[in-house]
């Protein structure tokens, strides 16, 4: 994500950080930025600066480092680069907002992702789940169906990063502001829309040059002249949502909010508690921007780790075995709830290697508020302690690396969940991974891994709808494995690697589609996470 880049950028700071010098034709698109950001890293270490021409920033992969920038130091950094590209789309939204804006809205925010709000949501992400499996279920039974690639070997052939899509969009709308995109079965005006501000905001990260913030280019450009007229449709959409909850707000105490039954009121959305809550009397304007970052940050990343997931099943047979026995055992043919997914941890181990190895974003991006001092991190050049950093370097924490160290991960390119139930010794200031290290989570975490493993940010802005999105995509993997088999339809080395905002495929992922033979399965057969020697020890074909 180079966008935005100033055109005389600041002095980064020590004369002792190793430097890159690029090509701009890095830039062209022809391969992900992250793949030669990884190279460097072996090359450099943890910390460099990479310049082209007189423009420069720090590629930073150690988590030491990281972890000063995210936690200990995490207000004297904002978010920079990434801010200016959001901005227009996402306005004072939680993931561009400067502190004084952010910092309110994550107290409003945070209590709406309460236990009995999740409790409410799996029902819907399970009923959402239904749709897409009611239409594979036709195709594989007709050979028809919107969105059937064609047939091979007599099965269907399914984008099914599109159809993961799908269920996605549906899932942020009724959850975050209560209405029913149907885009399972249906493309509305707001659908179209939708899809499109998303491609922008990813075109607006891997451009780097900032042609959109020229005086009336929203009116000669054609592609903006569309982005305009698109926000215009879904900022009109959500003004008509908020108004209509504000209609009939019911203000009450946070805690009061909190207790409700949401088995029994029609609208158990994020908007209707951020509406109801006693104090919150926001505008419209901060309303929408909120909506529209928790619709742009929330689809497409939950799609994508879906997507990977299942592109490494596909390629990881004895993982996947080991997955649909749990599911049969433990879920048989029940509706998820959130104790079920409580009591199957290679699914959510699953997940959570997915999102190592396919890291949603693959670069988190910061800017530094005054000047500071990073420490030296893991393996600084010879005689060097601390990186001295000037008033606004622009710094890329690469997640990618992070998560594909071999110096952080023991064979870091197989897909193996197992993983995150083995304890793995650090070195220096570095912790290493201990699951241990924070009970009772659910999923693996930054804490964990000591900022190894940053599946959603970390420190004070990590993302605040991380819960949601990994049980949302538990539900939708464990009711889809139940059902089907998924193949890829040709090499997997076709599927490719194309990123923005998130790692997404070049070519879709595209796979025949088998309905699974349940009817002699044992589902009395435990399968434990344990350690590496029942793993799965395949490796996915899409690297570095």
């Amino acid at each position: 994500m180079l966008c935005g880049l100033v055109v005389l950028q600041p002095n980064l700071g020590g004369e002792n950080i190793p430097a890159v010098d690029a090509k701009v034709d890095v830039l062209d698109g022809s391969e992900p930025l992250f793949k030669p950001l990884f190279q460097w890293y072996l090359e450099k270490g943890g910390c460099y600066k990479l310049a082209f021409g007189p423009k420069a920033f720090l590629v930073v992969s150690d988590p030491v480092i990281i972890r000063y920038i995210l936690r200990e130091n995490a207000f004297n950094f904002d978010k920079g680069v990434l801010a200016e590209i959001l901005e227009p789309i996402m306005g004072k939204g939680l993931i561009p907002a400067d502190l004084e804006t952010w910092k309110p809205r994550r107290r409003a925010i945070v209590p709406a992702f309460h236990k009995a709000y999740l409790n409410a949501m799996v029902r819907m992400f399970a009923s959402c789940t239904e749709r897409s499996i009611s239409k594979l279920e036709e195709m594989t039974v007709t050979g028809k169906g919107d969105g059937l690639i064609r047939m091979q070997d007599g099965l269907p052939v399914v984008d099914m990063e599109t159809e993961f899509l799908n269920v996605a969009l549906d899932i942020i709308g009724l959850g975050v502001f209560n209405y029913d995109f149907g885009s399972c079965t249906s493309e509305s005006p707001v659908i179209k829309a939708g899809y499109s501000v998303l491609r922008e905001a990813e075109h607006r990260s891997t451009f780097y040059i900032p042609y959109w913030n020229l005086p009336l280019a929203d009116v000669v450009v054609p592609r903006q002249r569309e982005f305009k007229a698109q926000m215009g449709v879904i900022s009109e959409s959500l003004d008509m949502l908020i108004e209509k909850a504000k209609a009939y707000r019911n203000e009450e105490d946070v805690e009061t909010l909190q207790e409700r039954d949401y088995d029994k009121i029609d609208d158990p959305s994020l908007l209707r508690f951020l509406v109801d809550s006693r104090g919150e009397d926001i505008s419209t304007k901060q309303l929408r921007d909120d909506l529209m970052t928790m619709l742009i940050a929330g689809h497409e990343t939950t799609a994508a780790m879906l997507s990977w997931c299942v592109f490494c099943l596909a390629t990881n047979r004895d993982v996947e075995r080991k997955l649909q026995e749990e599911v049969d055992r433990v879920l048989g043919d029940q509706t998820p709830t959130l104790e079920l997914i409580s009591q199957m941890p290679y699914l959510r181990a699953c997940m959570a290697e997915s999102l190592r190895m396919y890291p949603q974003p693959p670069i988190l991006i910061r800017r530094a508020l005054s000047d500071d001092t990073l420490p030296g991190g893991l393996s600084p050049p010879e005689g060097v302690t601390e990186f001295p950093i000037a008033k606004g370097a622009d710094i890329f924490m690469s997640t990618w690396n992070l998560h594909r160290s071999p110096l952080l991960w023991k064979d870091p390119d197989t897909y193996r969940p197992e993983r995150f139930t083995e304890k793995f010794q650090g070195s220096g200031a570095w912790g290493g991974f201990d699951p241990e290290r924070s009970p009772g989570a659910l999923y693996p975490n930054e804490i964990m891994a000591d900022f190894a493993f940053l599946p959603f940010g970390g420190g004070a802005r990590k993302c605040v709808g991380d819960q949601f999105a990994l049980v949302e995509g538990s539900v939708a993997l464990a009711m889809m494995v139940r059902k089907f088999e998924f193949r890829h339809a040709g090499k997997a080395e076709d599927v490719g690697m194309a990123t923005g905002a998130t790692i997404h495929t070049a070519n879709g992922l595209k796979m025949v589609v088998k309905k699974r033979d349940t009817s002699t399965t044992s589902t009395t057969t435990a399968t434990p996470l344990v350690g590496a020697a029942q793993g799965g020890k395949g490796k996915c074909p899409v690297q570095h």
